[in-house]
């Protein structure tokens, strides 16, 4: 399995010729650093929740006229897809296979923000090994707790560092892939990572630094060193 994240909370999984997105926001296409071009060949398309950093209309309807993907999302979700001629399967909990991966719908409440209501929330976990917990740290999510790779916010509105961390000494992967900081400059990325990478470190948790090739690539090493097994393929990460 390889991991790569495209800005913000935009994750690309690939395995066995199967690419699986998760949610394509703005804060991805906004600078072009990214295109829909990128995804024309993925799967299926899966959306946590319909905040436009998950969820940016126009770059879903030409990843999906140049891939012919999938949608798999919430009912929330769904119904504003089906208002503008997508369909999407829809799943609120219990798992789905999709191609060559697995996923588990969670229920979760997004974290407060300041607004008077927030959207319907899902996260994934994806083949048992990855758990995309999209823009919630609620108590659903604490019995995937040890879970081998975590997905988490490092930045956001309803987030402190310390927040962040609490919430990673809690769950206990074995690595975390910072997401949902794409309106950091990076500069300051390199810094908050730095500071995430020290406090992780010290709880025994691998932080990913995804600018860092080098690091890519001993992650890869250390997942294949470290699983043997049909079941725990490799997991690499990119920017």
């Amino acid at each position: 399995m390889r991991i790569s994240k495209y800005i913000h909370s935009c994750v690309l999984f690939e395995r066995e010729g199967d690419k699986l997105l998760f949610d394509p926001g703005n804060y991805s296409f906004i600078e072009n650093r990214v295109t829909p071009e990128t995804f024309r060949d993925v799967s299926t398309v899966v959306i946590t929740h319909s905040h436009p950093d998950h969820l940016a209309l126009d770059p879903l309807k030409r990843i999906l006229a140049l891939s012919g993907a999938d949608v798999v999302t919430n009912g929330e979700v769904a119904a504003i897809l089906g208002g503008e001629g997508i369909d999407a399967t829809t799943i609120e909990e219990g798992t789905l296979t999709v191609g060559a991966f697995t996923l588990r719908a969670i229920p979760t409440p997004h974290e407060a923000i300041l607004a008077d209501t927030v959207p319907r929330h899902t996260a994934f976990l994806v083949d048992d090994r990855v758990l995309n917990c999209g823009d919630s740290f609620a108590d659903p999510l604490l019995p995937y707790a040890g879970v081998e790779v975590l997905i988490m916010p490092v930045m956001a509105p309803f987030l402190t560092e310390v927040g962040a961390a609490d919430f990673a000494r809690r769950m206990h992967p074995r690595h975390v892939i910072p997401v949902h900081d794409g309106y950091a400059k990076d500069f300051f990325l390199r810094l908050r990572y730095d500071n995430y990478a020290r406090v992780f470190t010290a709880m025994n948790i691998e932080f990913h630094k995804l600018a860092n090739r080098e690091r890519e690539s001993r992650l890869a090493r250390l997942m294949g060193d470290r699983e043997n097994d049909e079941r725990r393929r490799p997991i690499t990460t990119s920017p």
